[in-house]
């Protein structure tokens, strides 16, 4: 799913953000980045869906050949990965089912399975009842869970998703890697950058530790590894 072989990133400032990085992330995998802030995850999870390129080295995501693609491919890379942030990232002006639709009229689905997929990812995440509320009327946890929605209403193989409970407390955090949990255990691949030890440490999935834009550690079943 995911080949990354001796990545390296540095931007115009001198600074390096991967540095030969090597890995690979199998279909079906849930994996935790973890590291201290500037250790290299933002850079690291953003070339996953092209928001960033290597500097040099081969990344292949979901079978796409990430730094060799023309720009017209891209619409194509992104369509197979789900992408959840820690600012939701919401369109304030549509309610919860606009959001989430809106992420099917980008690939043009037709209305009637656009209607089915939208009202099916809304039950998995429990917000079927919200589906006319805007934004701002839910809460932090409701609106990470229309992030979530959306990013899964396309089936994607991949999501990727970047300190998606770190505006959360703690009952709210474990209600959404709850919904993470299920998606992985459907078959799709989860690759989530996060600060949060209680959770990683609890859940026991596979962790890989960037330090000053290296891997570290990778280990199955794996802790959160550092001081809170």
């Amino acid at each position: 799913m995911i080949h990354m072989r001796n990545v390296c990133k540095t931007y115009d400032t001198g600074a390096v953000a991967l540095d030969h990085v090597n890995l690979d992330i199998e279909k079906g995998e849930f994996v935790f980045i973890v590291g201290a802030s500037g250790a290299g995850k933002s850079t690291f999870i953003k070339m996953l869906f092209r928001e960033e390129l290597p500097s040099s080295g081969k990344l292949v995501v979901d079978g796409h050949d990430v730094v060799g693609m023309a720009r017209e491919e891209i619409p194509y890379l992104r369509r197979g990965l789900g992408v959840i942030f820690q600012d939701y990232r919401l369109l304030p002006d549509k309610t919860v089912f606009e959001n989430v639709a809106f992420a099917m009229q980008v690939i043009e689905a037709p209305r009637r399975i656009m209607q089915r997929s939208v009202n099916a990812v809304l039950d998995v995440v429990g917000l079927r009842d919200k589906y006319r509320s805007f934004p701002s009327q839910l809460s932090g946890g409701e609106q990470q869970r229309v992030a979530i929605a959306r990013a899964i209403v396309n089936d994607p193989s991949i999501v990727i998703a970047d300190e998606p409970t770190g505006n959360l407390d703690p009952e709210t955090s474990w209600d959404i890697m709850d919904i993470f949990q299920r998606i992985n255990k459907a078959g799709t691949t989860i690759v989530m950058a996060t600060h949060d030890r209680n959770i990683v440490d609890a859940m026991k999935k596979r962790v890989i530790a960037i330090e000053d834009g290296r891997i570290v550690r990778d280990e199955q079943r794996g802790g959160y590894g550092y001081e809170a």
